[in-house]
């Protein structure tokens, strides 16, 4: 995370979303009523709700669903835990998720979720009350047809076991397919913990291959280092990279000689962060983005990149592995100095690409081998980076637009082919 100085100057996350999603309807030139349609979500939900705390007292925790749009299918969208969730923040998600899967052609639309809680505050037991009541407030409007929540910040495959469970008892029989992200045992995919960073690394790969950087030798600066972020650095070692930095919500560390990824997770495990890890030195999380590298790979939270320090990022390519960490302003700065952008909506999309393979599998009872499914998800990002970069070139704009102008012309087309009802 950047500093909290940095976090508070940043522009809103939600005006953030609108601008980009403006920009590229300008450049499709798209109907104007059909802008007012994909500019807003479709429906949005705040619930209040009561938690008894181990100790017997009752919180009130605020939480919100929001779907952003339907017309490629059910809303599709992470639900997560952080004391900074914010309807703005869940509605950009939310619209995000929508081009996320059209960018990648998936039948889906966007959904997001979020309850304004640090987790790191509550038991186990306080944080499955918690998800069970949450669940049931938004009951009205999940389901395997109609909204399918995974896992994001703060949440993981147990918390989607209890949405999965709680959503199962309510309706007297077992449905799986109501949530992605779930533990195999109980309906979940091979290979769903690392797709995040598999696509990250794909969508890396092919660009390495249209600029002529190659991936083997490149040195690589990780922020954040959890699910997307660790596992991104242990590929990316494997294909022949140098991670020279890395870093989580305690601060970085960086040796221009290369981190062992496998290493730093351990002591991670051992220790609660990656601070302190042998022959490295300490630099804040912030460092992180302006390292000495070649390829910087942002896989923490939003507004990360701004126009305070765009200036002094060094990588040549920047792999979004999260959510919208590039403000718009640093945005034309890096573009500007010929950075390559590979856009959230198409570097991470590798996630909700194996929830959909996850999905398709509940759906059917029949369950997929790991290499079908990194076969499938690198056929998928593969073509969602080629249409891309040939529509960036096509009509000479910036990757993010050009990921926007893919997504935004699908999801316009389909709304379009169904039109309005009534």
């Amino acid at each position: 995370m950047a500093s909290q100085r940095q976090v508070a100057e940043a522009p809103n996350i939600w005006a953030v979303a609108q601008q980009q999603f403006d920009e590229a309807a300008e450049k499709l030139d798209l109907d104007d009523g059909l802008r007012r349609v994909l500019r807003v979500p479709k429906r949005e939900l705040t619930v209040n709700f009561p938690v008894t705390m181990d100790d017997g007292h009752v919180e009130v925790f605020t939480g919100y669903r929001v779907q952003h749009n339907l017309a490629r299918g059910p809303a599709k969208g992470g639900i997560r835990y952080h004391q900074d969730v914010t309807l703005d923040e869940v509605r950009a998600l939310a619209m995000w998720m929508t081009w996320k899967c059209a960018c990648v052609n998936i039948p889906y639309g966007g959904g997001k979720g979020g309850v304004i809680v640090d987790p790191k505050k509550l038991t186990l037991r306080e944080l499955e009350g918690l998800t069970r009541r949450f669940t049931t407030e938004i009951s009205p409007l999940i389901g395997p047809d109609r909204d399918i929540p995974a896992p994001d910040v703060n949440t993981n495959a147990q918390t989607m076991a209890w949405i999965m469970d709680t959503f199962s008892m309510h309706n007297g029989y077992t449905i799986s397919g109501v949530v992605t992200g779930k533990p195999i045992a109980i309906g979940g995919s091979l290979g769903r913990n690392e797709a995040t960073a598999r696509g990250t690394v794909f969508t890396l790969l092919q660009a390495s291959e249209v600029l002529g950087v190659p991936i083997r030798g490149a040195r690589v600066a990780i922020q954040g280092f959890g699910n997307a972020g660790s596992i991104a650095a242990t590929l990316l070692a494997q294909e022949g990279a140098t991670v020279v930095a890395v870093s989580d919500s305690s601060g970085g560390i960086v040796n221009p000689k290369g981190l062992d990824p496998s290493k730093v997770n351990a002591w991670k495990r051992e220790h609660g962060t990656v601070v302190g890890f042998p022959r490295s030195e300490t630099i804040s999380n912030a460092d992180v983005l302006e390292a000495d590298c070649d390829v910087l790979v942002p896989a923490a939270l939003e507004n990360q990149i701004t126009t305070h320090n765009a200036s002094r990022v060094r990588a040549r390519i920047v792999a979004e592995a999260a959510n919208g960490p590039t403000t718009p302003e640093a945005d034309e700065i890096l573009n500007e100095r010929g950075v390559f952008m590979i856009p959230d909506i198409l570097c991470n999309a590798g996630g909700v690409t194996v929830s959909y393979f996850e999905w398709v599998q509940d759906m059917q009872s029949f369950f997929w081998t790991e290499e079908r499914i990194n076969e499938s998800l690198k056929g998928i990002m593969d073509r969602a980076f080629g249409s891309v970069y040939e529509m960036s070139q096509r009509h000479e704009v910036a990757m993010r637009t050009a990921a926007y102008m893919v997504a935004v012309n699908r999801v316009a087309e389909a709304t379009t082919l169904r039109g309005l009802y009534p």
